[in-house]
């Protein structure tokens, strides 16, 4: 009998071949770690979030509601764009993927940095494309080095900002005159999956983080990423959106998987939206929490660079991966960097005060 297999892609039989996933929570000794490995709001859901969730699971039965109207309409109300420059989809994963497959094919290229979101590098590898990963340079973004590795083939530059798993931040200033030096050709997707924490992160420190906003009401050739994932604490839901211009909305709509938000993911996403005081909440804790963390992290020896999001980026100077199997034992999960090409590094989500200094006990554990 003839193989269905042998007429998959080459590149798809690859993936399947290397078999990338693994489960995500992990627990040791019967317990459960504290979990500072994915980034997500240590504070859990809205309080309103929660209670719209609750009201939306009698109906989940009927189907959600296809376009998401509502909450394209309160989403673009806050960005101050319209309705049509507006995409929600499941996670913003969901609509880094779609750039990917829409854009990318054989022979053509995507361009980031070494050392950034690992989902570039998963979004690119299903589609005949290519991903370029340009050099790091001082933890984050070589602007520079990733305009000259620009060639007639590039089709998307990728921009986590600030870094996934670095913390590092490109201001206004820098990624405007980057912009300038695109290429039509070229879309510039700017990810700003923890763009409420740099925002307060820049208050405090006098700087202008984004002005990702205006280049969509000039209509150029941006896509801003949103996500529910981190400040909002909807992780486990899946919801993220773009913004862009309605001609480049328009554009990637039709590839968004049917039904892709549930009716109870954007039932609490509309709640979480309006819930500041939550999200609030959660930025503050973050700003000072941040400084605190890297502050008793650097008295035990160890290089922290300074932050723009919700985690830390140290580097250890020794195998990652044993060290933070020896902080999982003392009941600590953080996530190793091993996979972002940076060994000898991990990456630790900003928690609650006392999982903080529960973090720090078991790293004094671990290093002495």
């Amino acid at each position: 009998m003839t193989d269905v297999g042998q007429y998959v892609p080459a590149h798809i039989r690859r993936l399947a071949e290397a078999n990338q996933s693994r489960p995500l929570k992990q627990s040791t000794g019967g317990r459960n770690p504290i979990a500072l490995n994915l980034n997500e709001n240590p504070f859990g859901p809205s309080p309103r979030a929660l209670a719209a969730l609750n009201s939306a699971v009698p109906e989940v039965h009927r189907y959600p509601e296809i376009q998401a109207a509502e909450l394209h309409h309160e989403i673009a109300q806050l960005h101050r764009v319209t309705a049509g420059q507006i995409l929600v989809t499941a996670g913003a994963t969901e609509f880094l993927g779609m750039i990917a497959k829409t854009l990318l094919g054989p022979g053509l290229n995507a361009i980031t940095s070494a050392r950034s979101f690992i989902v570039y590098k998963l979004a690119t590898q299903v589609t005949e494309g290519k991903l370029i990963e340009v050099a790091a340079r001082d933890n984050g973004y070589d602007l520079d080095a990733i305009a000259k590795a620009i060639d007639a083939n590039t089709r998307i530059v990728f921009i986590a900002n600030p870094n996934n798993p670095t913390g590092s931040l490109l201001t206004a200033d820098e990624v405007g005159s980057f912009l300038e030096k695109l290429p039509g050709y070229v879309l510039l997707v700017l990810d700003e999956a923890y763009g409420d924490f740099a925002e307060r992160f820049a208050d405090k420190r006098g700087a202008t983080f984004s002005r990702a906003m205006e280049y969509v009401r000039q209509d150029r050739n941006v896509i801003v990423l949103k996500t529910f994932s981190k400040a909002h604490g909807l992780a486990g839901l899946r919801v993220g959106y773009g913004i862009g211009p309605e001609r480049l909305i328009s554009l990637f709509a039709p590839t968004r998987v049917i039904f892709s938000i549930s009716s109870v993911a954007q039932a609490a996403a509309l709640a979480a939206l309006r819930d500041q005081e939550h999200i609030s909440k959660a930025v503050e804790n973050n700003l000072q929490q941040a400084e605190l963390l890297t502050t008793a992290i650097a008295e035990m020896g160890f290089s922290v660079p300074e932050t723009w999001a919700n985690f830390l980026y140290c580097e250890l100077r020794e195998y990652a991966a044993a060290f933070a199997d020896r902080l999982m034992a003392e009941g600590v999960a953080v996530q190793p960097l091993a996979l972002w090409g940076a060994d000898t590094a991990i990456r630790v989500s900003i928690g609650t005060p006392d999982q903080n200094q529960f973090f720090l006990k078991a790293l004094r554990a671990v290093v002495t």
